[in-house]
């Protein structure tokens, strides 16, 4: 099963225990209402395995084949790309792959084909209409995320950053201090929230470089769309990073950091606090919960959108770096200063040399390598094979032509007979 049919699994379980209606399973799904019923009797009576698509495993009976798909996408980025304003939209570009390549695809297919590619958004043209934005109706459905740098500790210690995480339909909050912010800070506050609520339907965050960036104009070109180790972890967990224009837009955060610099501050001064870690623990200790019972209100809905965390899903290889490496001719991948060998004995797959694998990042600092899924056994060489050093310069032998007068250099013809042993004088 993948894993949007295991999440599925999970809400539909819900149902079935009464937790959840139906219609709140569709939305939570993204499923029409119709769709959600036909997934539920197949629950019902198949189970779990009745969820996988019946099609899994299977190519398309009318499906082009994966070259010419290739091509013609290479056709539309080379001849009809562009951004905004400048690119083909689907129907036009089929028009002239026809008359200029005589390429007939159906403008449908190839409107699939651009979206998949990131050649083709489906934002229209119009001016967008602005208007004040009501609070989600379920707890779960859209967290906001913020860092606010600030001199938490006064002159106590130095400057730091608050993680400031709060649910847009409920105005619950969750923090965790942090010198900056950097990838394992935001990694560690959302992975404190999936802990405490479970694993929210989207997060609203800024277009910064640590969550989500925005693809650079060859990058729109090329249809390649920049991820972020943060942004990967969402995307592990089913979550959609939704990116604010605006500091206005993220509204409910960016209150909520007035109001923690105001009263957080002042109370870390009574208690004398003067380092992070025991920011932190004031934090877990009785702030949050005190914050929470004055500020978070009733949501209008009662159902909560947070999904569980599935029992086979591990946190630790969810929260985690990654970085593809190529496996060396003699079985070695380099991740950063290391060399880390990979073992020949005991492997539950086969690894092949020029093969790319995933280095894997924990929060412990711990590595893992992994190929297709499997993890892979692994050693860490202590240090670089050296290069053989040079011989010294007297053990060179250097051969000198002889001279012009060498009886090698002069002419046969002149050269003296050579004299036998025995021969008289």
């Amino acid at each position: 099963m993948s894993e949007e049919e295991v999440r599925r699994a999970g809400v539909l379980k819900r149902v079935k225990s009464g937790e959840l209606k139906q219609v709140e399973a569709a939305e939570m799904l993204g499923l029409s209402y119709r769709q959600a019923k036909r997934l539920y009797r197949r629950y019902l009576t198949e189970g779990a395995k009745g969820l996988v698509h019946r099609s899994a495993g299977r190519p398309s009976n009318r499906g082009r084949p994966e070259k010419e798909r290739r091509q013609i996408l290479g056709l539309v980025r080379k001849h009809y790309s562009g951004g905004p304003g400048e690119r083909f939209g689907p129907t036009l570009a089929a028009e002239h792959l026809e008359e200029d390549h005589g390429i007939t695809v159906d403008a449908e297919t190839l409107r699939r084909w651009m979206l998949a590619e990131g050649l083709w958004t489906r934002e229209r043209k119009r001016k967008a209409y602005r208007q004040r934005r009501v609070r989600r109706a379920h707890f779960g459905e859209l967290v906001q995320m913020d860092g606010s740098f600030e001199a938490w500790l006064e002159e106590r210690g130095p400057r730091g950053c608050l993680i400031h995480m709060v649910d847009d339909a409920t105005s619950r909050s969750l923090a965790k201090f942090d010198r900056e912010e950097t990838t394992w800070g935001v990694a560690d506050t959302l992975w404190a929230w999936v802990k405490e609520y479970g694993i929210p339907r989207a997060l609203y965050v800024d277009w910064k470089s640590v969550y989500q960036s925005a693809p650079t104009a060859r990058q729109k070109q090329e249809g390649s769309v920049p991820i972020s180790q943060f942004g990967r972890m969402c995307r592990k967990l089913g979550i959609e990073l939704i990116g604010a224009n605006s500091p206005q837009a993220k509204g409910r955060v960016e209150r909520g950091h007035g109001t923690h610099q105001d009263r957080l501050i002042k109370k870390m001064r009574l208690k004398k606090i003067s380092s992070y870690e025991a920011a932190n623990g004031f934090l877990a200790d009785g702030y949050l919960a005190q914050h929470n019972g004055k500020y978070a209100v009733e949501a209008r809905e009662e159902a909560d959108y947070h999904l569980r965390v599935p029992p086979r899903l591990d946190l630790n290889q969810v929260f985690c770096l990654e970085e593809e490496r190529v496996v060396s001719s003699d079985w070695v991948v380099q991740y950063g200063p290391r060399w880390l060998q990979i073992e020949r004995e005991g492997q539950r797959t086969r690894v092949d040399r020029g093969a790319t694998v995933t280095v894997r990042e924990h929060r412990d600092g711990s590595l893992s390598l992994w190929l297709n899924r499997v993890e892979l056994r692994w050693h860490e060489i202590p240090e670089r094979p050296r290069k053989a050093k040079a011989l010294p310069k007297r053990h060179v032998v250097v051969r000198r032509p002889p001279p012009a007068t060498h009886p090698w250099r002069q002419p046969y013809a002149k050269m003296r007979p050579r004299q036998t042993r025995g021969a008289s004088t």
